[in-house]
C-alpha cells in the first residue's frame, strides 16, 4: 500500500475534479445577491444625495447646486445663530430661525436700522428673503423675517456661515467689535452673542472637527500616500528578504523592535525631562479634560510619562516572551522557511491581497452608496416654526397654502420652513429594516470575499505540500487553479461560513444600537444584561472566524462541505493541541512583531516629519490643525498595508500547519507510506513535538 495523501489530490498531487459542496447555500446567495441589486435600484430611484453635499434653506431648496436658481449661492446663512442653541435643534434637525442661501458669508458689523438709512442697504439686501421689497417699516420687516436685525462677520463652515468668534486680550470678539446694537437701537454687550453662538457651534462641535480634520487631509494628502508607499516598498522587501533569509530576518526584525520600543522610551523620557519646570506642564490630564486640539497634551508631562510607561510594559513583555519562546522560536522559523519556499513557488500568491482589497472595495462602494441613497430618499418636511406661545408649533405645514390658511391666522407671528427629509408611506416605514439588510448583505458579501481569498491561498500552499516532488509535482499555476475550483465547486461552503459570521456580526450591530437607546435609562440591569451580551456575542465572532479560517483549508485540501470541514479542523485541532501552541500561535506572534516593525519605523518617519523635526525636501510639511490626522492615517494604513503581506505568510503557515497534522496521522515515515513534508521540516517539528510531549507528560 502506497503513501496516503487527501483523496482531493491525485498522482503527484494534481487535483481531482472535486463535488459541489452546499449547493442551497449558493441558491440563497444568489437569491439574496439579486434582492440586494433591487434594493439598491429602489434607493437610487427614491434616494438624492445632494441632501447630504448640500446645505438646505428655508424652502427645502438646496445652496450651490447647478441648474437651480442658487447655484451662485452656495452658503447658507442664518438670520439668528443664536437660536441655533434651541433644543429644537437636537429634535428636529434645524434651526428654528429663517435661513437663506448666499454668495459669502457677510465680512461686516451692520445693523438693518443703520443699514436702511445708509449706502450699505444694498449690500443689507442680499441677506434679506428673496424678492424683498424695501416697502415696510423697520418693525413689520423684523417681525415678518424678511431681512435679519443684525449682520456680524462670519467665517464659511461646512458651507454654513457660522460667527467669527476670536479672543483679543482675553475679550471674547466677533470681528472688530465688542458691541451691538439690536433691531431696536439700543446697544449691547457683544458678549451675549458671543455667548449665543459659542452654544449654537457647541451643537455642530463634531462637525466643525470633521472640518478641520478633512482640511487636513486637503493639504498632506500627497504626504500621506507617500508614507503608504515607504510602508509598501518597505513590506514587500521584508517578505523578499524573508524568502531567502527567513531565519536571519526573524531575529533582525526581533532585535529592530526591541530597538524601536527602546528609542520610544527614550523619546518619551527626554520630553518628560524637557517639559521639567515649565508653566503649565504639571497639570493632570484629568484636570485638563478632553480637547480637540491633541497638541495641547504634548505640552504636559503626564502625557510622556504615560507613553513612557506603556512603551516599559510592552518592551518587558515582548523581552519575557522572547526568553521562555527561545526554543519554540526556532520550531516557528522552521516553518517559516517552509513557507518562505511554498510562497517562493507561489509568487503571484503575493499579489492577490491586491485582488481581495479590490473586491472590498466594490463591497464597501455598493453599502455606501445604497446607505447614502436610503437615507436620503425622504421627503421634505415642512413645520410651524414660532418664537412666541404657538399652539401649533411643531406641526406640519404646507409653505405654499400657509399664508392664507388657519394656521397663519391663529399664530400670525408662525413661519413655515423647512424642517427635515422624513415620509410617512409604506416605503418610508421600511426604511429602517432596508438599511439592516444593507448592512447585514455587506458583512455577508465582504465575508465571503475574505473567506474567497483564504481558500484560494490554501489550495494553492495545499498544493504545494502535497507534491510528492517538489516542485516538480507542482500544477502550472497553482493559485488560479485554486481560485477556480473555489468558484467552480465551493461557493455555497464558502457562503455558508460566511453567513454564520454575517448574522453574528449584523446582531453585534443591533446589540450597539439598543445599547446606544439604553445609555439614557437607569436600567442597571439591562445595562449589566447588554454588556453581557455584547461580550458574549463579540467572544463568538473571534471563535467563528478562527473555526471558520481552519474549515477554508479543510475544504481547499479535501473539497468537502462546510459543516465536515469545520468538524475535521476542529478536532485535528484539539488533536494536536500542543502544537497548535507551540507553533502556529508562535509564528503569529512572530508576524506580529514584522507589522510593528514595519509600522513603528513609518510611524515614527512621519511624526518626525509632521512634527517638522526633519524636513525630507527643500518644503517643509505643511501647516496643519491636528497634526496626529496624517500621523495616525500613515500608521493605520501602514498596518493595513503589512497585514495584507503577512497575511498571505500567515495563510501559508496556518495551511502547512494543517496539512502537516493530518501527513502525521496519514503516514508514518515508512517506505510504503512516507511523509509529504520536507526533510528540513520533519526533523525540527518531529523533534520539537516530541520535547514537548515529553514535558506535558513530566507536568503531569
Amino acid at each position: 500500500m502506497g503513501n496516503e495523501r487527501p483523496h482531493y489530490y491525485g498522482k503527484h498531487g494534481r487535483q481531482r475534479p472535486p463535488g459541489c459542496t452546499d449547493v442551497i447555500c449558493c441558491v440563497f446567495l444568489l437569491l439574496a445577491i439579486v434582492g440586494y441589486v433591487a434594493v439598491g435600484i429602489i434607493a437610487w430611484t427614491h434616494g438624492d444625495p445632494r441632501k447630504v453635499i448640500y446645505p438646505t434653506d428655508s424652502r427645502g431648496e438646496f445652496c450651490g447646486q447647478k441648474g437651480t436658481k442658487n447655484e451662485n449661492k452656495p452658503f447658507l446663512f442664518y438670520f439668528n445663530i443664536v437660536k441655533c442653541a434651541s433644543p429644537l435643534v437636537l429634535l428636529e434637525f434645524q434651526c428654528p430661525t429663517p435661513q437663506i442661501c448666499v454668495e459669502k458669508c457677510p465680512d461686516r458689523y451692520l445693523t438693518y436700522l443703520n443699514a436702511r438709512s445708509s449706502r450699505d442697504f444694498e449690500y443689507y439686501k442680499q441677506f434679506c428673503v428673496p424678492g424683498f421689497k424695501n416697502n415696510k417699516g423697520v418693525a413689520e420687516v423684523l417681525r415678518d423675517g424678511d431681512c435679519p436685525a443684525v449682520l456680524i462677520p462670519s467665517k464659511p463652515l461646512a458651507r454654513r456661515c457660522f460667527p467669527a468668534i476670536h479672543a483679543h486680550k482675553g475679550v471674547l470678539m466677533v470681528g472688530n467689535e465688542t458691541t451691538y446694537e439690536d433691531g431696536h437701537g439700543s446697544r449691547k454687550n457683544i458678549t451675549d452673542l458671543v455667548e449665543g453662538a459659542k452654544k449654537a457651534n457647541g451643537v455642530l462641535e463634531a462637525r466643525q472637527l470633521a472640518m478641520r480634520i478633512f482640511e487636513d487631509y486637503t493639504v498632506s494628502w500627497y504626504w500621506i500616500i507617500i508614507g503608504l508607499v515607504i510602508a509598501m516598498v518597505m513590506s514587500l522587501l521584508f517578505i523578499i528578504l524573508l524568502r531567502f533569509l527567513a531565519g536571519i530576518m526573524v531575529w533582525v526584525m526581533i532585535i529592530m523592535v526591541i530597538l524601536v520600543l527602546g528609542y520610544g522610551i527614550f523619546h518619551c523620557y527626554m520630553e518628560y525631562s524637557r517639559l521639567r519646570g515649565e508653566a503649565g506642564s504639571d497639570v493632570s490630564l484629568v484636570d485638563l479634560g478632553f480637547q480637540t486640539d491633541f497638541r495641547v497634551y504634548l505640552h504636559l508631562r503626564q502625557t510622556w510619562l504615560a507613553f513612557m510607561i506603556i512603551l516599559s510594559i510592552l518592551e518587558v513583555i515582548i523581552i519575557l516572551l522572547l526568553i521562555f519562546l527561545r526554543k519554540r522560536i526556532l520550531i516557528a522559523i522552521a516553518l517559516i522557511k517552509e513557507a518562505s519556499r511554498a510562497v517562493g513557488y507561489v509568487m503571484c500568491s503575493m499579489l492577490y491581497p491586491l485582488v481581495t482589497f479590490f473586491l472590498l472595495c466594490l463591497c464597501i462602494a455598493y453599502w455606501a452608496s445604497t446607505a447614502v441613497f436610503l437615507s436620503t430618499s425622504n421627503e421634505a418636511v415642512y413645520k410651524i416654526f414660532d418664537d412666541g406661545p404657538c399652539p401649533l408649533t411643531s406641526k406640519t405645514c404646507n409653505p405654499e397654502t400657509f399664508p392664507s390658511s388657519n394656521e397663519s391666522r391663529l399664530c400670525p407671528n408662525a413661519r413655515c420652513q423647512f424642517a427635515f427629509y422624513g415620509g410617512e408611506s409604506g416605503y418610508h416605514r421600511a426604511l429602517l429594516g432596508l438599511q439592516i439588510f444593507n448592512a447585514f448583505m455587506f458583512f455577508w458579501l465582504a465575508n465571503f470575499v475574505l473567506a474567497l481569498g483564504q481558500v484560494t491561498l490554501a489550495g494553492a500552499f495545499a498544493s504545494y505540500y502535497w507534491a510528492l516532488r517538489k516542485p516538480d509535482d507542482l500544477p502550472a499555476f497553482p493559485l488560479f487553479s485554486a481560485f477556480g475550483r473555489a468558484l467552480r465547486y465551493h461557493t455555497g461552503s464558502l457562503a455558508f461560513g460566511a453567513l454564520i459570521l454575517a448574522i453574528v456580526q449584523i446582531i453585534r450591530v443591533i446589540l450597539e444600537y439598543l445599547d446606544q437607546r439604553l445609555k439614557a435609562a437607569e436600567n442597571r440591569f439591562a445595562k449589566y444584561l447588554m454588556t453581557c451580551l455584547k461580550c458574549c456575542f463579540w467572544c463568538l465572532e473571534k471563535f467563528i472566524k478562527f473555526l471558520n479560517r481552519n474549515a477554508y483549508i479543510m475544504i481547499a485540501i479535501y473539497g468537502t462541505n462546510f459543516c465536515t470541514s469545520a468538524r475535521n479542523a476542529f478536532f485535528l485541532l484539539m488533536r494536536n493541541i500542543i502544537r497548535v501552541a507551540v507553533l502556529d500561535k508562535v509564528t503569529d506572534f512572530l508576524f506580529l512583531l514584522g507589522k510593528l516593525l514595519i509600522v513603528g519605523s513609518v510611524g515614527i518617519l512621519a511624526f518626525f516629519f509632521f512634527t517638522h523635526r526633519i524636513r525630507i525636501v527643500q518644503d517643509t510639511a505643511p501647516p496643519l490643525n491636528y497634526y496626529w490626522v496624517p500621523i495616525l492615517t500613515v500608521i493605520i494604513g501602514s498596518y493595513l498595508i503589512a497585514h495584507g503581506f503577512f497575511s498571505v505568510y500567515g495563510m501559508c503557515v496556518d495551511t502547512l500547519f494543517l496539512c502537516f497534522c493530518e501527513d502525521l496521522e496519514r503516514n508514518d515515515g515508512s517506505q510504503e507510506r512516507p511523509y509529504f513534508m520536507s526533510p528540513e521540516l520533519r526533523d525540527i517539528l518531529l523533534k520539537g513535538s516530541a520535547e514537548e510531549g515529553k514535558r506535558a507528560e513530566d507536568e503531569e
